[in-house]
């Protein structure tokens, strides 16, 4: 079974009700895209938690190795990291409690995504989380 990602109308709620985003895999280098788009979110008003060991602070926020690492609630894990890597994070969100999970543009492991699905949380893979806002929000 194919994963199909929530309606225009369902990724606009999820954007309209989220605040919180810890970004997996967010690069401290301004030329990679998850920085880019994490920039760009936050700009927006969208709190930015970088998770990524070995790195302290990213766009001004400080950074954690895992999601198990963040002492408060996320609303949102947005991923930049590569699909082989895509099932454990799932696993780390499973482990948290995360609502909801965005598997960005160009990144596909649709096994784990069901499985999200499956335990309840709203899931949008293989789509650029600040497209999709600057495309769905007024």
């Amino acid at each position: 079974m194919n994963f199909e990602n929530p309606s225009p109308d369902e990724i606009k709620a999820l954007l309209q009700r989220i605040r919180t985003i810890a970004v997996v895999g967010l690069s401290p280098r301004p030329e990679r895209p998850s920085f880019g788009v994490s920039r760009a979110m936050q700009a927006l008003g969208y709190r930015i938690v970088p998770v990524r060991p070995a790195v302290r602070e990213v766009l001004g926020e400080p950074a954690y190795a895992r999601l198990a690492d963040i002492p408060f609630t996320v609303d949102l894990v947005n991923v930049f990291r590569e699909a082989a890597a895509i099932p454990g994070v799932v696993e780390e969100c499973l482990a948290i409690g995360a609502p909801a999970l965005w598997i960005q543009e160009g990144i596909v492991h649709d096994a784990a995504a069901q499985r999200a699905r499956a335990a309840g949380m709203s899931v949008v893979m293989n789509r650029c989380i600040w497209k999709d806002h600057m495309a769905l929000m007024p």
